[in-house]
């Protein structure tokens, strides 16, 4: 059973699409070449690209408060790295991507936001940012923790609502 709101969320938007999809248990990390790598959240499968694979970051809309930031899109290097491998593993009909997942906590930031989803009395914002492209603009948001992010603008740039990437 899983706990985290954002994952279930997320699964509940893929069947309303009717979307086919794997969910990935990532209770043991694979191995690769005697590399561990953390696993995707979701296998999706799109009948008019490329099958995704996903990780879906879970994050607030908006964050930090009055005058916060409003997009955090944070990663760390680990899923970065390990994304970007399961990509060369699955080959060319699958593409890595981040779902930011955002659940929007002020109802007057809706509007914000070009497709909203409902789902058990919370509002998602569901934007998808292609992995490869994501390691090429990141810049590290915290050496000790080792996460990465995107610049507003770049993320402004490379987000697309997640609906368009099927």
């Amino acid at each position: 059973m899983r706990s985290n709101h954002y994952d279930v969320a997320f699964e509940a938007f893929l069947r309303d699409l009717r979307q086919p999809y794997v969910f990935v248990d990532e209770a043991r990390r694979a191995q690769l070449h005697s590399a561990s790598l953390k696993s995707m959240d979701f296998v999706v499968y799109s009948a008019r690209g490329r099958n995704l694979l996903v990780d879906v970051k879970g994050r607030r809309y908006p964050s930090g408060g009055d005058g916060g930031h409003r997009w955090e899109n944070w990663a760390t290097d680990d899923d970065v790295e390990s994304l970007l491998n399961w990509e060369q593993v699955f080959g060319t009909d699958f593409r890595a991507v981040f779902v930011f997942a955002y659940e929007i906590v002020s109802p007057d930031r809706i509007g914000d936001h070009q497709q909203v989803w409902e789902f058990r009395r919370r509002s998602y914002a569901f934007y998808g940012v292609w992995v490869d492209e994501f390691a090429e603009r990141m810049r590290t948001r915290s050496a000790s923790w080792e996460t990465v992010g995107l610049r507003s603008a770049d993320f402004r740039e490379l987000r697309q609502p997640f609906r368009e990437l099927l």
